[in-house]
């Protein structure tokens, strides 16, 4: 698809190279970030699923600059968005930590067993944060998971906790509230504004979970509160 540059108000260009959650996509959009060369009075640029938003300061940065800067940056001869690191995470599947586990596996036909063991080993790639600081969205999701979103959300869930609704799955930055199905949580913090770095993950690494048991959990979380990160980067 061609990709289409829209406003989104005064202060900010998006753009967009589909209409779906797809890999391909993401590596469209992760490959312009990395070609774009940001002109002055650009305040931040946000990749999501399927497209890239640049805020900007009209005062500074005329628009017609600013899209003249992204059209250099679409025709750089490259679609290869750049290497994600791989990372190890922490993940714990005590049903006290995963209430809607049992849920889950009458929807799809699937143990829980089953269905913990499928979210535990499949490999995640982080495609955005969203929604609030830290709320990782992952593509990877076993198909087997699909499943639409809890008829009643909960007014809050824990941060951390490891949810799928929609056939996408998301590591939880904060407590806030949720309407998708909890699986487990990791003692890791998502987002740490008192860390340097505060958020963990850049969109295009890939994460894998390590199942613990709830005390090495509960042990993990001490660590994490008093500020140890627990994730492990690795080789590819």
């Amino acid at each position: 698809m061609t990709p289409t540059l829209r406003d989104a108000g005064e202060c900010a260009l998006v753009v967009s190279f589909g209409d779906r959650i797809d890999d391909a996509l993401s590596d469209r959009v992760l490959a312009l970030l990395a070609a774009f060369v940001p002109p002055q009075g650009v305040v931040e640029c946000v990749p999501t699923y399927r497209s890239l938003m640049v805020h900007y300061d009209p005062l500074v940065l005329p628009r017609a600059t600013l899209v003249a800067a992204l059209q250099d940056a679409l025709t750089t001869p490259t679609d290869v968005a750049p290497a994600g690191r791989m990372w190890h995470l922490p993940a714990c599947y005590d049903p006290a930590l995963g209430p809607d586990q049992a849920h889950v596996a009458q929807v799809t036909g699937l143990t829980v067993a089953q269905v913990t063991a499928l979210h535990a080993q499949a490999t995640y790639r982080l495609v955005m944060y969203g929604f609030a600081p830290g709320w990782a969205y992952l593509s990877g999701l076993p198909p087997a998971l699909t499943l639409p979103r809890r008829a009643t959300p909960r007014d809050r869930i824990a941060g951390g906790s490891l949810i799928v609704a929609g056939g996408q799955a998301i590591v939880a930055g904060g407590a806030m509230p949720s309407g998708w199905h909890i699986l487990g949580q990791t003692p890791e913090r998502m987002f740490a504004p008192d860390r340097d770095p505060a958020f963990l993950f850049r969109p295009g690494d890939r994460i894998r979970f390590d199942p613990v048991d709830r005390d090495r959990f509960d042990a993990l979380s001490a660590r994490a509160r008093a500020g140890d990160i627990l994730a492990r980067q690795v080789a590819p």
